[in-house]
C-alpha cells in the first residue's frame, strides 16, 4: 500500500490518514464493489464543503474497472481498508470532471434524471461549452478548476460476484435485458401498496434507458424507440408520485411527455388530477376535457374526478368565507 499511496503523491493526489481501518488490503480487481461515504471540500483555510453523502442520507457505490467519470477516486479506494477513514488533496487536473459528477449526484439525490441536462457529447466538450449546470456553485468550479479535497470512510468493499448489480454499474447489453425485470419487480411493488419502492424501481429503469438514449442521436430510430420504452414506466413512476403528493414532479414528467406525445391520454390524465391537487382548476379542467376528446369511454373516471374537484372547491369557498368573515368582523 506504501507504493501505491506514494504513486498517488507523486501524481499530485496527498494522502492523511483519520483512522486505520481493518483486515487485509482488498485486491480491488475489476469488479469489486466499494461502499463509502465522501465529502467534498474546496482547499483553503475554511475548507468549503461541496458535497456530504452523509447528509443525503445514502453513502456512494462504485465499481471497480467501470470507468467511473473520476477516476481519482477509484485511485484512492484502491489504497483504503474497510473501516478506514482518509483525505485525499487532489490537484485540479484530477477533479476536471468533478462538477458534472456531482450534478449527477445531486440530482439522482433529488430524485431526478441523472443525465438531465446533457447534450448529445462528450464530457470534455459539455465542460467548454459554457453551458449552466443548474448549480452556482458548480458553475463555478467548471470555469474555474481548482484542487479538490475527498473526505473518503469506506464502509465495506466487496468481490465480484458477491452483491446484486446496480443498474448505474451495468454494460449496455445488461442494461436492455435488466429493464423488463425491473419494470416488473416495480409493478409487484405498486400492488403490494411498496409505492415508493415501486417508484425507486421504475426510477431505475428509466435511468438504464436513459443512459443508453444519451449515446443515440436525439430523433433517430434508435432514440424514439429507447423513448418509447421510456414513457410507459414514466408513467408508472408519475402514478407512484400522485400517491405521494408529489405533485409538481407529476406536472414536470407528465408535461414532458405531452410535448413529445401530444396524444398520450394517460399524460392528460395524470396531469389533470396533479393541477386538481395543487388547484389549478382551469388546467385540471382542460387536461380532463382533453382526455374525453381522445378516449370517450372514460367519461365515467372523468366526470368522477370533475365531481371531486368541484366538491372541494365548495369547500373551500366555504373555509374563505369563514375565514374572511372572522377577519372583517375584528
Amino acid at each position: 500500500m506504501a507504493q501505491q499511496v506514494e504513486q498517488l503523491r507523486a501524481d499530485g493526489v496527498h494522502k492523511e490518514v483519520l483512522r486505520e481501518g481493518t483486515g487485509p488490503l482488498p485486491d480491488f480487481r475489476d469488479g469489486t464493489k466499494a461502499t463509502f461515504h465522501y465529502r467534498t471540500l474546496r482547499c483553503g483555510a475554511e475548507e468549503t464543503p461541496l458535497d456530504d453523502s452523509r447528509e443525503r442520507g445514502k453513502p456512494m457505490e462504485l465499481i471497480a474497472g467501470k470507468k467511473f467519470k473520476l477516476p481519482v477516486w477509484e485511485a484512492a479506494l484502491r489504497t483504503m481498508r474497510p473501516g478506514e477513514r482518509a483525505r485525499f488533496r487532489c490537484d485540479p487536473k484530477h477533479v476536471v470532471l468533478y462538477p458534472l459528477v456531482s450534478k449527477s449526484l445531486r440530482n439522482i439525490a433529488a430524485g431526478k434524471d441523472p443525465l438531465e441536462g446533457q447534450r448529445h457529447c462528450c464530457s470534455i466538450a459539455q465542460l467548454h461549452d459554457h453551458y449552466s449546470l443548474g448549480y452556482p456553485d458548480l458553475d463555478e468550479l467548471q470555469k474555474n478548476p481548482q484542487p479538490l479535497i475527498f473526505d473518503i470512510e469506506v464502509l465495506k468493499v466487496e468481490a465480484p460476484g458477491s452483491y446484486q448489480q446496480d443498474p448505474w454499474a451495468m454494460t449496455d447489453e445488461e442494461k436492455l435485458q435488466a429493464v423488463p425485470l425491473i419494470h416488473k419487480e416495480g409493478n409487484e411493488l405498486y400492488r403490494q401498496g411498496k409505492v415508493q419502492e415501486a417508484a425507486a424501481k421504475y426510477y431505475d429503469a428509466i435511468a438504464c434507458l436513459k443512459n443508453l438514449q444519451m449515446k443515440e442521436q436525439p430523433g433517430s430510430p434508435d432514440w424514439i424507440e429507447l423513448d418509447q420504452k421510456i414513457t410507459p414506466l414514466l408513467l408508472n413512476y408519475c402514478q407512484c408520485k400522485l400517491q405521494c403528493e408529489e405533485y409538481y414532479e407529476v406536472l414536470d414528467h407528465c408535461s414532458s411527455i405531452l410535448n413529445k406525445y401530444e396524444d398520450n391520454v394517460k399524460a392528460y390524465f395524470k396531469r389533470g388530477k396533479a393541477h386538481a391537487a395543487v388547484w389549478n382548476v382551469a388546467e385540471a379542467q382542460a387536461d380532463f376535457a382533453k382526455v374525453l376528446a381522445l378516449d370517450p369511454s372514460l367519461r365515467p373516471v372523468v366526470s368522477k374526478e370533475l365531481r371531486s374537484l368541484e366538491a372541494r372547491l365548495r369547500e373551500k369557498d366555504a373555509e374563505d368565507k369563514i375565514r374572511f368573515k372572522g377577519i372583517f368582523s375584528q
